[in-house]
């Protein structure tokens, strides 16, 4: 058996490193302000500790552009580095200075105040430039430094002027990436990724104006003023972002300020917030907050944003968050969330899951909490965020059990209940021949008006269930639930969903039902309707349509996916025709003697029932007025 050492060839590692180490070239400029930042830390940390003597001075970073000479320069004021330093942390690919200060200071401060892992950040430069600058002052009593290399694996190091404490980084833009040398694109840039980060930031000056007296007094002998403009720094980050802050401290005021500065083009202001603050078994801050989401499951074009130490990473948060809170926004931010070594993509990790349920418990603790201190309120905002909860119940068993306590259920008469309330009011009242409850609902109050209105007078309750995630939900609902069964209102008759304690006889006779059957059957499409007798009471309509609530269910299940496979989606729609025996109207169908009167008046009765559920349209309709004129002359 023989054994060797790999051996890796710089010549062939570092134009994959140059190219494909990160998915965006536009993360360079993170990279590079994040390795200024944690210069600008440490020189701190050390400050704080008393191995770095003196006023520390203003530490804001500043990044410059030059369309003449193609260059960026990141100028930051921080530790800076030492010739050695610079053969150590730059010449060593992945050796990261960030860790190995981390570890040395680990007892003495906070290390989670540095954001570099693997040491590679630095190169990420080489995407776009054809040649990189470092002029480097280390904070200790030492020679300036100047690197410089063009992007292969020969670099030239010497001596330099630099007479300030701190390292500056000048990138002259190779020709195919001339877009960043664009004002707008670097200010968006820094917008994106460094909104946040811990040091101030500096990108070009902006012009304010103040009211500034002239030495004059107006008639009515007030002081006189006048407008005056002024050159300031431009700063594009706020390093001191309300999640790092105690909740203790802020108001609601506050927190609507920083959604609005997360969301610029969001003018509505979010339903409540939830701050989370976590530092045990797993270190994460953030605030999460609800937005009106009107009843629907579009994409969220404004995403959660997910930090790690004040770094923006990603608003790509599916892994570390659970699908139904990906319909929130907000920030989350945590240095124990494992990225790849590009920091741009979450890794499978078991952190990840604890945050992930930890994050989905806090949201549950905020919803009961809000239920219990003020119901009344919580009712208001549940049109805003049911879509949310049916997603959540939906999809997380855990949620499931805990929102049980708190979901509410709103009937038709905009009464809010929870489910153990529901079942109080109806378990005595609303029951079918195998004795389980049966739960009426809406999903269209206009549209099934008549249905509803049907029910309610028999005394029975409907909710109004009208998410597009309704079937997938009463599915759920009845799984939870032995003996509890839903049906929408307009799915068969109250009389066959619901057993009634005494049977309304019917005044016609087998025999008569059967000779009617054909008539009916001839005035609608057989193919899609199915014509029933029932022995309804005689002030109920002379003829419903109903749609089996199995058929109907799986069809609209379908609509947002899931619900019985892929060969449910081309089945067509079938309803039923019912045809109440009792009413007068059928009883002078069977009655009449003229053959044409008599298709003429079932065409009739049936076509007012498909009107009344929007189903009679083009030509159908023409007739129907048509013959509704001639029945009415």
């Amino acid at each position: 058996m023989a054994q060797g050492k790999i051996k890796v060839d710089s010549e062939n590692i570092f134009p994959i490193i140059k190219k494909f180490l990160y998915s965006d070239h536009e993360i360079f400029l993170r990279e590079l302000i994040s390795n200024a930042v944690d210069a600008s830390q440490k020189l701190k940390a050390m400050s704080s500790l008393g191995e770095v003597k003196g006023d520390l001075g203003d530490l804001t970073i500043e990044v410059k552009l030059d369309k003449k000479k193609k260059t960026i320069s990141i100028i930051d004021k921080g530790i800076g580095m030492t010739e050695d330093e610079v053969k150590k942390y730059i010449n060593q690919i992945a050796f990261s200075g960030a860790e190995e200060f981390v570890e040395k200071y680990k007892d003495k401060t906070d290390g989670t105040n540095i954001i570099g892992h693997f040491g590679l950040g630095f190169y990420s430069s080489f995407m776009v430039a054809a040649n990189v600058e470092i002029r480097t002052k280390s904070h200790k009593d030492e020679p300036a430094v100047m690197w410089e290399c063009d992007g292969s694996p020969n670099f030239k190091i010497k001596k330099s002027d630099k007479s300030d404490r701190g390292t500056e980084v000048i990138l002259h833009i190779a020709d195919d990436s001339t877009e960043f040398l664009e004002d707008s694109r670097i200010d968006g840039l820094l917008k994106k990724y460094c909104k946040f980060m811990q040091v101030p930031i500096k990108f070009g000056t902006k012009d304010e104006h103040k009211e500034v007296p002239t030495g004059k007094k107006d008639k009515d002998g007030k002081e006189e003023t006048k407008s005056e403009k002024y050159t300031v720094d431009n700063i594009i980050n706020n390093p001191e972002p309300a999640w790092t802050k105690s909740p203790a401290s802020l108001k609601d005021e506050d927190y609507n300020n920083f959604y609005r500065e997360l969301y610029p083009m969001n003018f509505e202001e979010p339903l409540f917030h939830i701050h989370l603050n976590v530092d045990y078994p797993f270190n994460l801050t953030g605030i999460l907050y609800f937005p009106k989401l009107q009843n629907t499951l579009e994409v969220q074009k404004d995403r959660i944003q997910l930090y790690s130490n004040q770094v923006y990473v990603t608003d790509s948060v599916e892994g570390i968050v659970p699908d139904f809170l990906t319909l929130l926004k907000g920030v989350l931010d945590s240095p124990d969330i494992p990225l790849n070594v590009s920091r741009s993509y979450l890794q499978s990790d078991s952190n990840v899951k604890k945050i992930s349920n930890h994050i989905m418990k806090k949201v549950a603790d905020k919803l009961e909490e809000m239920f219990k201190d003020n119901r009344e309120d919580f009712e208001k905002k549940w049109d805003d965020i049911r879509i949310f909860m049916e997603y959540g119940m939906l999809s997380e068993d855990k949620f499931f059990e805990r929102a049980e306590k708190f979901a509410l259920y709103k009937t038709t008469d905009s009464e809010y209940l929870t489910f153990e309330e529901l079942k109080k009011k109806i378990d005595k009242t609303q029951k079918n021949k195998d004795k389980s409850v049966v739960c009426l609902y809406s999903n269209n109050i206009d549209d099934q008006h008549a249905y509803i209105e049907a029910a309610k007078d028999k005394g029975y309750q409907v909710l109004l269930m009208d998410t597009p995630l309704t079937a997938h939900f009463v599915q759920k609902l009845e799984q939870k639930h032995d003996k509890f069964t839903f049906a929408r209102v307009d799915a068969d008759t109250i009389d066959k969903l619901i057993e009634k304690d005494e049977k309304i006889p019917s005044k016609l006779s087998e025999k008569e039902e059967e000779a009617l059957k054909p008539v009916f059957e001839g005035v609608v499409n057989k193919e899609k309707f199915s014509v029933q007798f029932e022995s309804l009471s005689e002030s109920d309509n002379p003829i419903t349509i109903t749609q089996p609530e199995f058929m109907r269910r799986m069809s609209d299940m379908n609509k947002v996916g899931g619900g019985g496979g892929m060969f449910m989606g081309n089945m067509p729609d079938m309803y039923n025709l019912v045809v109440n025996s009792n009413h007068p109207l059928v009883g002078k169908i069977l009655q009449e003697k003229d053959e044409e009167k008599k298709k003429n008046l079932a065409k009739q009765a049936a076509d007012l029932a498909m009107l009344s559920q929007n189903m009679l349209k083009g030509e159908s309709l023409t007739k129907f007025i048509k013959r509704s004129i001639e029945l009415i002359d």
